[in-house]
């Protein structure tokens, strides 16, 4: 399995997977939901309005955690690289169909980014560590 595919997996099967970003030089941590693979890369989304976007526009070096399982985890990690073609967002949306409610292609505040030079990294209590990308 690719690792971008591996990735994938596991950030839908958590179903919720935390992000963490800087402000002020202190740590935020938040849930995220929605996922998606276009152009061989794995896509996010934000809202332009919330204070989420605003630290990623600041520092753009994030890290994600998702559980697997009971006793393992995905920390992932990399930088932002926001993407505004309008086909993009369309296939997020696809991708994720409860964004269809609440953002479109077009809007201004729906944001999608993907993260360059990802390292993905499964941790676990009782294994050794495995990098997977």
């Amino acid at each position: 399995m690719k690792s971008n595919e591996r990735v994938l997996t596991i950030l839908k099967r958590a179903k919720l997977f935390f992000f963490a970003t800087i402000e002020d030089g202190k740590p935020k941590v938040r849930p995220f939901n929605a996922v998606m693979e276009y152009e061989d890369k794995i896509y996010f989304y934000t809202n332009n309005h919330k204070s989420a976007f605003k630290q990623m526009q600041s520092n753009p070096n994030i890290e994600i955690c998702a559980m697997i399982g009971e006793d393992r985890w995905l920390r992932l990690s990399g930088k932002i690289v926001w993407d505004y073609r309008p086909e993009a967002k369309r296939a997020m949306i696809e991708a994720n169909p409860e964004l269809k409610n609440k953002y479109r292609e077009d809007d201004k505040i729906f944001e999608i980014f993907y993260l360059s030079n990802m390292e993905g990294i499964i941790h676990s209590v009782h294994h050794e560590r495995e990098v997977i990308c």
